[in-house]
C-alpha cells in the first residue's frame, strides 16, 4: 500500500460527500446547466448556484455572480492575464511563479510587447516586497504573484504587496492553487482583486474544474466566446456575470463534486484545518532536518510554510531518490522542477530540482512516520 504526499499536485483523498455527489449527478441528473427549462436541467442548475455561493463564501465575494467557474486554475490566470494586459503595458510579478503564471507572461510579451519585471525572492523562495514595490512604473497595469509556492511552499506576503499595488492603482492577481481551502483568502477584506482557484488541490475536489474570483472594478476580456444559454438572439457575447465568462457545457460532474467538496472545507474550516497541517508538518520538518544528508529547501517553520517540503538527498539524483522512496518505500512524492523552473533557479536547484513531498487535509501521523523512516532509509543506503 503507497503513501501519498503529492498534494500540491491533486488531492488523492476526497472528503466521501465528493464522490457521492458526483455519482448522484450522473445517476440521477445527467444534463447541463442553463440550457433547459426541464426539472433535470432546472436541478443542474440550482447544483451550479449552490457550488457558487458556496464558493464566494470561502473567497469572500459579496456578489456570488462574481465567481466564474472554469476548467482549472491555469485557465483562469490567462484569463486574468490575457485580458488585462495590452500592448504597451507593464506587470509585475516575482521570481517565484509557476508555469501558469510565467507563460501566460512570456506570450504577451511575445504577441503584445508587454513588458514584465519580477521581484526577487529569498534563498527560501520568499518574495521581497521592497524589490517588488521598486518594479512600479506608471504603465503598470496588473501585479500577479503566487499565494505559496509550489516549489518551496514558502507563503508569500500578498497582503503587503497588494497594499503596494493599491498605492500605485494596480489591480492584484492571486494564483491561490496552492492555498484554497487551505489558508483564510478573502476579497472582502485583503488588498486582492483577482483570485484564481484549482478544485482539485486544497479544496480536495475533482480535476477538471476551477474558476476565477473578480472584485467589482475588475473584469478582463473574456479570452473564450460562444453558448451560454443566455441572450442567444445575440451574436455577440453577454455582457452580465457569470456568463460573460462561462460559454460552452461545463464540466457539471465536476462542479457538483466541487460544490460538495466547499461544503465539507467551510463545515471543517479553513482555521481549522491549517492548524491540522501545521502541527503535522512541524514534525516533518523536524524529523527531515534531523536525517544526515538532507538538505532541504525552504521556510523551516509552519507559520510561513503550506505544507510542502522540497528536498535534497546527498549523493543522489532527486529522480533517483524518488524513485527508491516509491519502489523500496511505498512513497509518492513528486520530483524535478515542479513546473516552476524560475522558482528552482531563485533556491539554486535548477535543473536536477527537488523531492517534493506535500501534506494535505487527510494526511495521517502514520504517513509522515512512513515519510520520515523512507528518507531515513535511502540516506543510509547511499
Amino acid at each position: 500500500m503507497s503513501t501519498y504526499f503529492d498534494n500540491a499536485a491533486t488531492s488523492r483523498t476526497r472528503p466521501e460527500g465528493v464522490y457521492v455527489a458526483m455519482d448522484r449527478f450522473m445517476r440521477d441528473i445527467g444534463v447541463s446547466a442553463g440550457r433547459s427549462v426541464h426539472v433535470p436541467g432546472i436541478e443542474a442548475g440550482r447544483i451550479v448556484e449552490k457550488t457558487r455561493r458556496l464558493a464566494a463564501a470561502l473567497f469572500g465575494v459579496g456578489d456570488s455572480s462574481r465567481v466564474v467557474f472554469m476548467l482549472n486554475c491555469t485557465a483562469a490566470l490567462n484569463t486574468a492575464v490575457k485580458g488585462i494586459l495590452n500592448a504597451g503595458d507593464h506587470v509585475v510579478t516575482t521570481s517565484v511563479e509557476h508555469n501558469a503564471v510565467m507563460r501566460p507572461l512570456s506570450a504577451v510579451t511575445a504577441d503584445r510587447g508587454v513588458a514584465v519585471s519580477r521581484a526577487a525572492a529569498d534563498g527560501e523562495g520568499v518574495t521581497d516586497p521592497e524589490s517588488f514595490a521598486r518594479l512600479f512604473r506608471p504603465e503598470t497595469r496588473l501585479a500577479v504573484m503566487t499565494h505559496a509556492s509550489n516549489v518551496t511552499g514558502a507563503i508569500q506576503p500578498i497582503e503587503e504587496c497588494g497594499r503596494i499595488a493599491r498605492e500605485h492603482g494596480v489591480p492584484l492577481l492571486v494564483d491561490a492553487a496552492q492555498t484554497g481551502g487551505c489558508i483564510p483568502l478573502a476579497l472582502s477584506n485583503m488588498p486582492v482583486d483577482l483570485i484564481a482557484f484549482s478544485g482539485h488541490k486544497g479544496l480536495m475536489g475533482p480535476q477538471g474544474v476551477g474558476g476565477l474570483c473578480l472584485r467589482e472594478s475588475v473584469e478582463p476580456t473574456p479570452l473564450v466566446h460562444g453558448g451560454t444559454g443566455s441572450r442567444s438572439s445575440e451574436d455577440i457575447q453577454p455582457g452580465m456575470l457569470p456568463d460573460r465568462y462561462e460559454s460552452g457545457t461545463a464540466n457539471m460532474p465536476g462542479l457538483a463534486g466541487l460544490g460538495a467538496a466547499l461544503a465539507f472545507v467551510l463545515a471543517e474550516t479553513v482555521e481549522a484545518i491549517r492548524e491540522r497541517v501545521c502541527s503535522l508538518g512541524a514534525g516533518i520538518l523536524d524529523g527531515l532536518s534531523a536525517v544526515k544528508g538532507v538538505t532541504l529547501f525552504g521556510p523551516r517553520d509552519m507559520a510561513r510554510n503550506i505544507g510542502v517540503f522540497s528536498f535534497r538527498v546527498a549523493g543522489k539524483d532527486p529522480a533517483a531518490a524518488a524513485r527508491e522512496l516509491e519502489t523500496k518505500h511505498g512513497i509518492l512524492t513528486r520530483v524535478g522542477l515542479h513546473c516552476a523552473p524560475s522558482a528552482h533557479r531563485t533556491i539554486g536547484t535548477f535543473p536536477e530540482g527537488t523531492i517534493r513531498a506535500s501534506i494535505g487535509c487527510f494526511t495521517t501521523e502514520d504517513d509522515a512516520a512512513a515519510l520520515l523512516q523512507g528518507v531515513e532509509a535511502i540516506c543510509r543506503e547511499r
